[in-house]
C-alpha cells in the first residue's frame, strides 16, 4: 500500500459515502500533487482489493464507501435525500430471486430510488387537493 492509495483510503473511510471528487478534495489537503485520474485508478483498484465498494446514487459520480460499510441506499428522486437502511431488509426478495431466477443478490451495492416521506407526504397532499371538490 502505498502512501498515495493510503490516503484515498483514510479518506473513503473519514467521508463515509464519497464521490471521487470528495476524496480528491480531502486527498489534497495533505497531498496537493494528488490529481483526480490517480484517486479513480486507486479506487478502481481498492474496489478490485475488495476494500471499498461504490454505489450509484443518482446521474452523478458514483459515490464508495469501505466494504464493511453495508446498507441498501434510499435515494428520492424528488429532492435527492439519501436514507439508509439495513441490507436484510431485501432478504425476502433475494430469497425470491434466488428460487426464481437463481441469482444472488448482493444487498449490499443497492440503491433504490423513489420517494421519501416527506416528498411523498406532499405529492400526496397535493393529489387530495387536486381531487378535492
Amino acid at each position: 500500500m502505498t502512501p498515495q492509495r493510503q490516503l484515498v483510503l483514510d479518506a473513503v473511510s473519514e467521508l463515509g459515502h464519497a464521490t471521487p471528487e470528495a476524496v480528491c478534495t480531502r486527498v489534497q489537503e495533505t497531498a496537493p500533487a494528488v490529481n483526480i485520474t490517480t484517486v479513480y485508478r486507486t479506487l478502481d483498484l481498492l474496489e478490485q482489493l475488495g476494500v471499498v465498494k461504490h454505489t450509484h446514487l443518482g446521474h452523478g459520480a458514483p459515490t464508495y464507501a469501505t466494504s464493511e460499510h453495508e446498507h441498501v441506499h434510499l435515494v428520492c428522486h424528488h429532492c435527492g435525500r439519501v436514507d439508509e437502511i439495513e441490507a436484510d431488509a431485501l432478504d425476502d426478495l433475494a430469497a425470491a430471486l434466488r428460487r426464481s431466477h437463481g441469482f444472488r443478490l448482493d444487498a449490499t451495492h443497492v440503491a433504490l430510488s423513489g420517494a421519501c416521506r416527506d416528498c411523498a407526504d406532499r405529492a400526496d397532499a397535493e393529489l387530495a387537493e387536486e381531487v378535492a371538490p
